[in-house]
């Protein structure tokens, strides 16, 4: 049962990290798309 309760843990745990790392992948496109926009707006 421990160990049941210990793999359970492990994978909550990287599907915890991989949410915050697509977000932070998300963000950085979007702050990306938002500076070249404003570049093209520019010309």
């Amino acid at each position: 049962m421990k160990k049941i309760a210990l793999v359970l843990l492990m994978l909550s745990l990287v599907g915890l990290t991989a949410c915050n790392t697509l977000k932070g992948v998300g963000q950085d496109l979007q702050k990306a798309g938002e500076k070249i926009e404003d570049a093209a707006k520019k010309k």
